[in-house]
């Protein structure tokens, strides 16, 4: 296809095409020509017949009300007729695997002239790979399921499962043994929680909730009691059907009558006479990827206390989505499983669940803080580019205000995230739930405070924009909306800080006085 040539114009030619009917305007060093345009701007045509607009360089104006993609899109792209002569545009559609330049928009391990004593060349490497792969592959996917609804599409799932990020996403263990890893940039012994933590805060970079809840984020927290407590031949025929994205599996916990007490649920598990099934009965609710789910990590009250089953879909199992972000309401009538499905030992559900727990809480960790970040990223854009009595908006002392909270949150949070996170690549499974249950509660507690206290003060930069699903403010008013999932989910943020702190009692010295 041959390519539109551009001419060169200079402001003063553009100038006289200030008319209805022929109305030029310059945005960034390009011209365009919006004559048959005008009646179909959403704004209207008496914005653009304006004086100020009409035959002008309007880059300030379309910057204070329209976000830098709405001008790349092709139907409008081809508006252009040319440009200015001896200009030169300095706003840039975003480049794939592209590092923001923008202040705090990276965490420092990614900043340029910035150093870490956690992150290396090959987290450096991996990283690069994988943001590369999210906005090629997983971002175009995410914008238009978060327009159409549906579930994710396949071939992403598959394009990840060739690269075996569904498995990665399981942490640092013996299920990588063996595999190729982001084609091969880092060896299975050599992936650790920080490999980990890249992915999920890639996945969080995307800005779409539930895209990423739908994401297979039922797997990451539904498949390690297998991975951990599985018996060998569960393990054997499970785990890779799982990690293809061919079957799907969810963590089944929370109940309508039990949510953060897990000791009260309902869902029981009666054995058969003859012992070899187990017999469950009993309702889900609020299940991440339950509706797709082929196989389901069920929490049951059984005769010698709390047990965690697992659960194949098929006769007994029926599945209904709930209105949130790919959540499901789950029936059990006389499901019939066989005991070889006991995740653990029968009446230790308890430990299984607190082991998973810590992970669950940790990758929620993750997304918060890169979520906040993304935040604070738009709002550090916005009160730059616009104007409120003719100077930016961070002139005013109380928008800097603001953006200093902002920052202080993520900065803080960021920093306890990746000390928690080398602990975890010096402890083994066992020590993690015993030593960092209490501090990874406290940490979620803070993270999902903070972001509740960010999306807050978001809204408040943005004004209307800011709860306006479309726009300048859309990721703002998308956050603010989904940002109280992250504070319920895993355990609410009260029973978590509690055990924090219940944690910490338990192992006061005996001989402690003031």
């Amino acid at each position: 296809m041959a390519t539109k040539e551009m001419k060169l114009f200079t402001t003063e030619e553009v100038a006289k095409h200030n008319r209805d009917g022929d109305l030029w305007i310059i945005i960034d060093s390009k011209v365009y020509d919006i004559s048959k345009f005008k009646n179909l701007h959403p704004g209207g045509a008496s914005v653009l017949l304006d004086e100020d607009i009409a035959g002008q360089d309007a880059t300030e104006a379309f910057y204070g009300l329209h976000r830098h993609e709405i001008i790349a899109k092709p139907q409008y792209a081809r508006l252009q007729i040319g440009s200015i002569e001896g200009g030169s545009p300095v706003i840039h559609s975003r480049v794939v695997g592209e590092l923001s330049k923008v202040p705090y928009a990276e965490p420092t391990w990614l900043t340029q002239g910035y150093h870490s004593p956690y992150f290396n060349d090959n987290h450096r490497e991996f990283q690069k790979a994988i943001r590369k792969f999210f906005d090629e592959v997983v971002h175009p996917d995410a914008v238009a399921r978060e327009e159409d609804g549906k579930p994710p599409t396949k071939s992403v799932i598959e394009a990840m499962a060739k690269l075996n990020i569904h498995a990665m996403r399981m942490g640092p263990g013996k299920h990588l043994k063996g595999l190729e890893l982001m084609g091969g940039i880092v060896k299975p012994e050599e992936f650790d929680y920080f490999h980990e933590m890249i992915i999920t805060q890639e996945f969080a970079r995307v800005g779409k909730r539930g895209y990423g809840d739908g994401l297979m984020a039922g797997t990451v927290i539904g498949l390690p009691p297998v991975l951990n407590f599985g018996k060998d031949e569960i393990k054997e025929r499970v785990i890779p059907e799982v990690l293809s994205g061919q079957r799907p599996i969810c963590l089944a916990i929370s109940e309508a009558f039990a949510g953060s007490d897990v000791a009260g649920l309902r869902t029981t598990a009666k054995k058969t006479e003859d012992g070899k099934h187990w017999i469950i009965n009993g309702t889900k609710k609020w299940i991440t990827n339950g509706t797709f789910a082929h196989y389901f990590t069920v929490g049951c009250r059984t005769d010698n206390g709390f047990t965690v089953i697992l659960v194949e879909r098929g006769e007994g199992v029926e599945t209904k989505a709930i209105k949130t972000s790919y959540a499901t309401f789950i029936t059990f009538d006389d499901v019939k499983v066989p005991v070889e499905n006991t995740l653990g030992p029968e009446g230790g559900g308890i430990f299984v669940m607190l082991s998973n727990f810590n992970h669950e809480r940790w990758v929620m960790i993750c997304s918060s803080v890169r979520a906040q970040r993304l935040i604070v990223e738009e709002c550090l854009k916005w009160t730059s580019q616009r104007k409120a009595f003719g100077k930016p908006l961070h002139s005013q002392a109380v928008i800097r205000s603001k953006l200093a909270a902002m920052i202080a949150r993520v900065e803080s949070v960021q920093s306890w995230l990746e000390n928690i996170t080398y602990q975890m690549n010096k402890m083994n499974y066992k020590q993690q739930a015993s030593k960092l249950a209490g501090p990874i509660g406290i940490l979620k507690m803070t993270a999902t405070r903070s972001a509740q206290l960010t999306a807050t003060d978001a809204v408040q930069i943005f004004g209307g924009r800011g709860i306006t699903r479309t726009g300048m403010g859309e990721q703002i008013e998308h956050y603010h909306r989904t940002v109280p999932f992250d504070a319920i989910l895993g355990g609410a943020e009260d029973v978590l800080g509690d055990l924090g702190v219940r944690q910490a009692i338990r192992n006061m010295p005996k001989n402690a006085r003031l």
